[in-house]
């Protein structure tokens, strides 16, 4: 469809765009198809990635949060790696790509998920706090907007936190 939107739509010296909504550099497969594309010789073309801002940024801007806590790792994962990397891992965590909603596995107390859909736009919804307190509202709003809008995108950073100073300390 790619390869034919670019022979059928566009004259010669015509420029086209694809615009897309997501993490073209974490997880977007739209680069690597115009790639492909490319490389079958039908149509030669050169590719500008114009940055936006990411869903991961604007996750930790709208909760007001850094996304890693001083010195210790970030990794970002699509939620089917989750438990591979809780196995294997220190730091914080961005899920992306979550449909199981593998946070529901967290039952600790200190265990914070900040957890954002449809960032950046009108509809964007956001829920902080202890997994095991907000688990069920985020599928409650998951499973709402999914029906509203027939489908969803969303991330969260779980984090695991000094309760104390999550809930203004003593």
């Amino acid at each position: 469809m790619y390869e034919r939107l670019l022979t059928d739509e566009l004259a010669a010296g015509e420029t086209g765009a694809f615009l897309v909504w997501g993490d073209p550099a974490l997880y977007d497969s739209t680069l690597g198809i115009l790639a492909e594309v490319e490389a079958r010789g039908a149509v030669s073309f050169a590719v500008e990635v114009v940055p936006g801002i990411s869903s991961v940024s604007a996750l930790a801007a709208r909760h007001h949060i850094p996304l890693n806590q001083v010195g210790r790792p970030l990794h970002i994962t699509p939620g089917r790696r989750l438990p591979d990397v809780c196995a294997n891992d220190d730091g914080d965590i961005v899920v992306m790509l979550d449909a199981g909603e593998a946070f529901t596995q967290f039952e600790a107390d200190d265990v914070w998920i900040y957890w954002g859909a449809y960032l950046g736009t009108p509809d964007e919804l956001l829920v902080a706090g202890p997994v095991h307190e907000v688990a069920d509202r985020i599928r409650q709003l998951r499973s709402e907007a999914r029906a509203r809008h027939g489908w969803i995108m969303d991330t969260y950073l779980l984090r695991i936190v000094d309760t104390d100073v999550e809930d203004g300390g003593e």
